[in-house]
This record gives C-alpha cells, sequence and structure tokens, in this order.
C-alpha cells in the first residue's frame, strides 16, 4: 500500500547547455585545424605513430586544455578517425549529414549536429513529422546533445543533401508544435500543469492520489480541453487544431522552450538557407564512429514511442574499434562487391525462354549486349528461335543502333518512340494490349526494368542506350527516386561522375562489402600466427636485423624471457641478427641498459653448485628489473639459502662493501682464485650475482681447458674481465607499487609476442597470473591504447593486441603463400609447439629444434633423434634435416658453446 518512489513513465534526461555546446564545438574545430588536411593522418602500417599530425593535438590538449594525456591520446585518435571518414570533423559552423544500411537493408541517416539536445529534440521532431508527411511513414528517430538520428524503411530514396532544406524557419514552429503533441514530453508537461494549477488533484480526502489514477484524470481533462489530441486518427482531417487555453498554451510554450529551443532552432535554420553553415552530405558504406553514440542511446533520447527492443538501429552493426587508416577507406565501396552484384544482376540465359524472361524483367537488350551474352556465349541463337516464334523482335533506333524487346513489353515501346521501327515486324496480340496499364508512365516502367540488371550506372550510359536525351533520364531518375526506387551518388571507386543505382542492388553492395572486411579481421590460424611471430622476430632470412643498434630493438621484444643460458647466443641471438657479435651484448651490459642472471627462483629448485649451460637465465631492462622484482617476490630470507661457507662469505662481502671487481673479492675474501670462482658460480646459480659484462656467466660456461689462454682460436672469456660483480637482491625492498609492476610486465608481454592470451603465457614462467593480467589490458583497452577481440582461432578467452599487429596480421593472412623454412632452438620463446600449434609439447632444451613450414612445424629434433611431423619422399628428408640442425653464430663462441650446442 506505500506510494510508489520510481515513476513508472520514461523521463527525459537534461540536455548539454548552449555555452557548453559551444565550447564543444571549438574543441573539434580546434582539434580538426590541428590535425590538417586528411592526407596528413599516416597509414597504420607507418613505423611512426607520432607524426606531426598527432604531436600538434595532443601538445595543445595536454597543455592548454590540461587534460591527462591517457585521456587526450584517445581524444586525438578517436576524432582523427571521425575526420579520416568524413574528410573533417562536425561542428557548429560544419554540419554533416551521413546515410547508411544497416544489416536488414533499412537506411538510417545522422545528422551531426553539436548544439546540444534542446535544440537537436525540436529539429528531430520536426524533420521526423516532415518525412512522415513526404513519404507517409512513421519512422523512428532519437537525439542527443551531438547527433539526430532517423532510421528510415526499404521504401525511401532523395537526395542526401536536400534533408538540410526539408524545414525553413518561418514553418518549423508550426510544424513542431503539430510534432510535440504525439511526442511524449507533451503528456508529461500537461500532467505537470494541470497539477500545479490545481485542474488535477495530488491529494483528496486526506490521502494522496495514486500516481496512475492522477495520470488517467489527466487524460480526462485533457479530452475536455483539447479533444483532438486524444481523438481518433480517422476522424480527424489535416493537422489537429491547438484550442486558445492557458494550460495547453503554457504546456506548448513548455515544450518548446524548455525541453527543445524553438527560437535557436528557427536562427539555425536560417544560417542553413542563407549558406552560412558549411553543409556536407556523406553516404558511407557504414556508420562512423560518431554515429555509434546515437545508434546506441538510450531511451530517454528516443523522439518516438517505439521501445528500445523494436528499434530499427538494433540491426545496425558497428565495429569494436576503427583506425584513422581503416576509416579512409569509410565511404568507398568495395569493386569486387560491384562487380559481383553486377554480374548477379545481369540475366542467366541458358535457353530461349530463359531469354525471354530476361527481355521482359529488363525491358531490354542492346544489340552488342545480346551478342556479348554473358562473355562467353552469345544468346544470337536464343534470340533467333524467339523472333521464330513471335515472342520477340528487334527495334531499329538508327544504322548503328538496335534493342532485343519481347513482345510483352513493345506497347511501352510504341509510346516512346514515333515510326517505331521493327525487324522483323510483329503483331502485337490483343491480350498483351489489354493488359498494359494506361496509367503508367512508359519511360519510368522501361528504364525501371533496365535499372534492376546494371547496378551503379551513369545517366549518359543509358541515354546513350536508348538514344535519348540525358534531360529526359535525369527526369526518369528523379520520379523513381521519389518511389524509393533508386539512389544517386558516386559507388565506383575513383569515379567522379554521379551515378545511380537501383536501391536492393545498392544495399548487397554494401552488404558484400561489409561481408569482405568483416571476413578480413577474421580470426587467423595458428599457422598465420607463427608467420606473424616470425616477422615480429626477424627471424626470415631476409628480414634479419643488422648492425649493434639493433640488438636493443631485439632484447625488448625478449625483455624477461628465462631461456637456458648457452641458447642466448648459441641461437636466440644469432637468428634475429646477422653476422651477431658477442661484444655487442657485452656494450649493452656494460652501458648499464641491461643486466642478466637467474631471476626466477622457487626455494632450491633448479639450482646448482655453479652454472651450468642449462642454467636458466633471462635478459632485462636494469630500469623494470624491480617490478620483476617485487611480482617474483625475491625478498628472502638468507637462512634458508643452502649456501656452502665460501659463497656465503662472498655474498657478506657484496653486501658490505657493494660492486666489487674480480680482484677485489679475492683480495678481501682470502681464497684461492679457484674456491672464488666456485663461490660466485654458487651464488649466480641461485639468482643472487651478476656482472656488468655478459662475459661474467661466459667465463663460468667455459670448459678449463679454454680458460688459460687461446687454444684453435677461441676466446677464452676469463673471469676478470666480466668488470664488477654486484648483487641481485639489494638490501630491504622499495615500496611495492603491484599495479604498476603489473603493468609494466602486460606491455612487455604484448611487446614480445604482438597478441597475447592466457594459452599463449603458460611458457612464461616469469608473468603474473592471468587473472591480474587480463584486468591490466582491460583497462589499457578502455584507453584505446591496446585493441581487444578475436585474432587468433583454435583457443579460448579474451585477447588483447597492439594496434599495428593487425594490419600486419591481415597481410599475411591475405598475400598469396609461398614456401618460407625457419628453425629455431627449442629453448626459443617462439617454440609453441602444442601451445597453438598442434603436436606435443618438444620441452625447451636447446639442443632440441624444430622446424616450420609456412608456420606449421614439419620436423623436430629431440636429443639425437629427428622426427618428421609429415610425410616426406626419401630424397626430401636429408634437405629437410639440414635446414632442421643448421645453426649460424661467431666462430669465437664455440669456445664456451662447446660441441653440445650441436
Amino acid at each position: 500500500g506505500l506510494p510508489p518512489t520510481i515513476p513508472f513513465w520514461l523521463g527525459e534526461a537534461p540536455g548539454r547547455t548552449i555555452e557548453l555546446s559551444e565550447s564543444v564545438s571549438r574543441l573539434r574545430e580546434t582539434i580538426d585545424d590541428l590535425l590538417g588536411e586528411v592526407s596528413n593522418i599516416p597509414q597504420l602500417e607507418d613505423e611512426s605513430r607520432d607524426d606531426k599530425w598527432k604531436v600538434d593535438s595532443l601538445n595543445w590538449l595536454t597543455k592548454e586544455v590540461r587534460i591527462e594525456e591517457n585521456a587526450a591520446d584517445q581524444v586525438v585518435m578517436y576524432l582523427a578517425t571521425v575526420k579520416a571518414a568524413m574528410g573533417t570533423i562536425p561542428s557548429q559552423n560544419n554540419l554533416i549529414i551521413e546515410r547508411f544500411f544497416d544489416g536488414a537493408g533499412d537506411m538510417h541517416v545522422v545528422i551531426h549536429s553539436p548544439f546540444g539536445t534542446r535544440l537537436n529534440r525540436g529539429w528531430g521532431l520536426a524533420l521526423r513529422k516532415r518525412f512522415c508527411r513526404k513519404f507517409n511513414f512513421e519512422l523512428q528517430a532519437a537525439a542527443t546533445d551531438d547527433a539526430i538520428i532517423l532510421s528510415l524503411g526499404s521504401t525511401h530514396s532523395f537526395p542526401l543533401e536536400e534533408v538540410f532544406g526539408y524545414l525553413n524557419s518561418k514553418t518549423v514552429r508550426n510544424i513542431l508544435i503539430q510534432a510535440l503533441l504525439d511526442a511524449p514530453m507533451f503528456e508529461i508537461r500537461w500532467r505537470w500543469n494541470a497539477s500545479r494549477a490545481l485542474a488535477v488533484l495530488r491529494r483528496r480526502a486526506g490521502k494522496k492520489v495514486p500516481p496512475q489514477i492522477q495520470r488517467m484524470n489527466s487524460e480526462d481533462l485533457i479530452a475536455l480541453i483539447f479533444p483532438d489530441q486524444l481523438a481518433c486518427f480517422e476522424n480527424i482531417a489535416g493537422e489537429r487544431e491547438v484550442p486558445d487555453h492557458p494550460l495547453v498554451n503554457q504546456t506548448i510554450k513548455d515544450c518548446l522552450h524548455e525541453a527543445m529551443d524553438i527560437d535557436k532552432l528557427e536562427t539555425i535554420l536560417d544560417k542553413i538557407k542563407n549558406k552560412q553553415i558549411k553543409l556536407i552530405a556523406k553516404d558511407l558504406r557504414e556508420a562512423s564512429p560518431l554515429s555509434h553514440e546515437i545508434i546506441s542511446a538510450r531511451p530517454y533520447a528516443f523522439l518516438d514511442n517505439a521501445p528500445a527492443e523494436e528499434r530499427r538501429t538494433n540491426a545496425i552493426q558497428t565495429r569494436r574499434w576503427l583506425d584513422p587508416s581503416e576509416a579512409n577507406d569509410l565511404g568507398k565501396l568495395d569493386i569486387e562487391a560491384i562487380k559481383a552484384v553486377r554480374a548477379e544482376a545481369w540475366p542467366s540465359v541458358e535457353n530461349p525462354d530463359e531469354l525471354h524472361d530476361a527481355l521482359v524483367l529488363h525491358s531490354f537488350l542492346t544489340d552488342e549486349e545480346g551478342k556479348n551474352g554473358d562473355g562467353i556465349n552469345s544468346w544470337e541463337g536464343y534470340f533467333g528461335l524467339l523472333i521464330n516464334e513471335n515472342r520477340a523482335t528487334k527495334i531499329i533506333i538508327n544504322e548503328n543502333q538496335a534493342l532485343w524487346v519481347a513482345v510483352e513489353r513493345l506497347p511501352e515501346f510504341q509510346k516512346l518512340y514515333k515510326n517505331l521501327k521493327l525487324k522483323p515486324n510483329i503483331k502485337i496480340p490483343q491480350r498483351i494490349i489489354d493488359d498494359v496499364d494506361q496509367s503508367q508512365d512508359p519511360w519510368v516502367e522501361v528504364i525501371r526494368g533496365r535499372m534492376e540488371a546494371l547496378g551503379p550506372v551513369k545517366v549518359e550510359e543509358l541515354a546513350n542506350s536508348m538514344n535519348i536525351k540525358i534531360s529526359k533520364v535525369e527526369q526518369v531518375l528523379f520520379a523513381l527516386e521519389n518511389e524509393g526506387f533508386v539512389f544517386r551518388g558516386n559507388y565506383t571507386p575513383n569515379e567522379e561522375k554521379q551515378e545511380w543505382c537501383e536501391r536492393r542492388l545498392l544495399a548487397r553492395i554494401h552488404r558484400y562489402t561489409l561481408n569482405k572486411l568483416r571476413k578480413e579481421i577474421e580470426p587467423v590460424s595458428a599457422a598465420v600466427f607463427m608467420q606473424f611471430l616470425f616477422q615480429w622476430h626477424n627471424l626470415l632470412p631476409d628480414q634479419q636485423l643488422e648492425g649493434p643498434d639493433s640488438l636493443r630493438s631485439v632484447l625488448q621484444k625478449l625483455e624477461g624471457f628465462e631461456a637456458q643460458a648457452v641458447s642466448w647466443e648459441g641461437d636466440i641471438l644469432p637468428s634475429r641478427i646477422k653476422d651477431y657479435d658477442h661484444n655487442w651484448l657485452d656494450a649493452v651490459c656494460l652501458s648499464g641498459s641491461t643486466i642478466w642472471g637467474k631471476f626466477h627462483f622457487n626455494g632450491n629448485n633448479g639450482a646448482s653448485n655453479g652454472p651450468i649451460k642449462t642454467t636458466p637465465i633471462s635478459l632485462i631492462n636494469r630500469s623494470n628489473w624491480k617490478f620483476f622484482q617485487r611480482l617474483q617476490n625475491k625478498e628472502r630470507s638468507k637462512s634458508t639459502l643452502e649456501l656452502s661457507s665460501n659463497a656465503r662469505q662472498v655474498l657478506e662481502i657484496l653486501e658490505e662493501k657493494g660492486a666489487s671487481f674480480f680482484d677485489d673479492l679475492l683480495e678481501r675474501a682470502e681464497l684461492l682464485k679457484v674456491n672464488l670462482e666456485e663461490a660466485m658460480s654458487e651464488l649466480v646459480s641461485h639468482g643472487l650475482l651478476t656482472s656488468d659484462s655478459y662475459a661474467g656467466l661466459r667465463s663460468f660456461l667455459v670448459p678449463s681447458k679454454y680458460k688459460s689462454g687461446r687454444r684453435n682460436g677461441r676466446a677464452p672469456f676469463k673471469i676478470e674481465e666480466a668488470g664488477r660483480w654486484n648483487l641481485l637482491q639489494p638490501n630491504g625492498q622499495n615500496t611495492y607499487d603491484k599495479k604498476q609492476s603489473l603493468e609494466v610486465i602486460a606491455r612487455i608481454l604484448l611487446r614480445r609476442y604482438g597478441i597475447v592470451f592466457r594459452k599463449l603465457l603458460t611458457q612464461e614462467v616469469m608473468a603474473p597470473p592471468w587473472r591480474e593480467l587480463v584486468s591490466i589490458y582491460r583497462v589499457l583497452e578502455a584507453r584505446g591504447e591496446i585493441r581487444g577481440g578475436r585474432f587468433v582461432t583454435g583457443v579460448w578467452g579474451e585477447q588483447f593486441a597492439l594496434p599495428e599487429v593487425i594490419p600486419q596480421l591481415r597481410s599475411i593472412n591475405k598475400q598469396e603463400k609461398s614456401e618460407s623454412y625457419v628453425s629455431l632452438s627449442a629453448s626459443d620463446p617462439l617454440n609453441l609447439t602444442g601451445v597453438i600449434t598442434p603436436g606435443k609439447r618438444i620441452p625447451s632444451i636447446y639442443s632440441n629444434r624444430i622446424l616450420y613450414k609456412n608456420g606449421v612445424p614439419i620436423a623436430v629434433k629431440e636429443g639425437k633423434e629427428i622426427k618428421y611431423l609429415i610425410d616426406l619422399p626419401e630424397d626430401e628428408k636429408w634437405v629437410i634435416q639440414k635446414k632442421l640442425i643448421q645453426r649460424k653464430f661467431s666462430p669465437k663462441l664455440k669456445g664456451y658453446l662447446g660441441k653440445g650446442i650441436m
């Protein structure tokens, strides 16, 4: 029995103020100017994503507007995409109207007018009423602060630019009054005014009148004062007569000046008429990014009574993400889709009856078209049989031109051409003459049939095929346009002249274009993903990097990956860098930018008395070391470590004195050189010690027979040349910011694979749990920094990718397949057999190898055994075996890589 606290009707959302709308418009115009020409916006495949077009806009937003950098980046990328799609950014001085089809073939028109909800609501209602009167169709509409959408059916056709002229300032007020009478706003405001005027009581006998009863009482009141408002439409001719009553006048005034802004609307319409505002019309194959908000508008934005679940906008499919490089083509149709639709629309003839049907349906065929037929077979033989049966004949237009016409169409052509010449001359049966509808315009019917077979066509082509004036064809096409049968626009790419297309065929072209685009963005196979990874990591022979500077970019992608010590210079780095020199890695480590060590540790498992070739080693950027350390819980109690007395002594010296050279440690520890080396190697194997140079690790892996000097030209890699030795675990621990650590590692994993998903990270021993990473990736996606979606088939769960990866992945998927072989060590991070490629998992041992052909593993080497995963002729197996076991590394490294690497 308690009164309700939530209203049972839908109210209105507050609109943006005039001043705020002007500020939004100024922001758009400024960004538009800073972005420059559309051609300045680079393609997504470009290496530089920070060109001048973006930098200038970001600087202005961050320094002048003072918004956060991530938000500024999203604003710039969003508006750059809008500009690429439309050619400019809508503002109060630059209005854009766009038109597109949905999946059901219906048409939607969006007017981008950032004037605020009050003005757009009035403009949308008046346009809706204007369309209703023009096309006799109750369309659906909605309005927000930035746009108006009109959802039309399949029977409407009109020049898009004419929509701006459908209303004018002199008549819009009367049209809007008639429109608002059907809108929910009138009923709500009528109830408010009636309650304030005490014409409808809120309380009776000391009790509250229930809201539903108040609503019924207000309807009874309006039935007495304004009977046309609730009258049956069958009894109303023309416009409703609005009574001169205080309550009615006040309600209409509130609607016009509070819910809407009629005065501002009249001013805007005057500016449009006087061409003080730039007007742009765009036909797009799909909705622009700026339309997504109005497409998904909530019920408070609706201008009609249709519920949300019945909106025509539900049939519109929008993209989750659109980059400026992709938006450049948003107004273009695919030429292959146009060709396909033209081929489908053109008649298919295999016998005389089918040719007769084609002549009846499509009005006529020219003599040249008939002789060419379907491009392979001529239809002259079939046409001769029709002539013999008096079912068709030729109309002679002039000496060089003739039309093939069925006898059923001859009455129409007799009205079109004076002194009609037939060859042969045949008599039209009386039943056909009686069946002709005399009320129909023969020109309209003939061109209607012709348009159903052509697809996009220019007026000149139609006129030339019938040898008539262009003006006459245009007159007929305008009539068909008013019926909603044809559209005009620029449909064929690189075609400047205006074209006309039958509505059904145009909708099919749009659908085929979108289907092709969706097919291009379908998830790729595991093999294609592997081919992408080989390119991403420069593993293909013609894509290997060169020079010492390339090592830094390679280490960025490999950062934090744990691989066996011997595999780093035995395969991983040489496979990515042509003519790899170990001195480059020493230089990078000595510069302080990269550190090596065993960073992943779980108790004493995996630790030995010294590093061996299979000891897991990682290379990490020094600035990111702390983040890995925090997530790996590196703070361990020294009392729990099973260290020898010498190793513990060296550990205490380093904790007390800090980083030290080997000679200093030898002096302070007072140990024999051999004993000191053993102690230090034990600390390295426990993940506690590293050196300034990678030569420090090599010195522990070199067999003793090579340490004393040069032998067979092999480098000794002495421990004295390693530089300073320091602890990987500093005393104490910095403040732990888990979110920051997760974000840093999440970006590193993205940089390594380009695309990340849960299954891919199963081999990343240093990666945090996926449940923690996925929340970071979702935030980055919301910022617009990465993209979420489904990019690789055969794996479940969410997938995230760097924006620049998607075009590269698609290009690999589309390019012609050519044989490409890649041989990897099983310790390489791209050993994904059993993870995303079929087959069992190959153990990550440096001596094991895998050979891929076009991204598919075809042969593996485990220990000394070679297995072929596909059937091969005996004479090809030795070639495959050679490709599988081949390695390339500097001869200077054989001193510590040894025979085991082979």
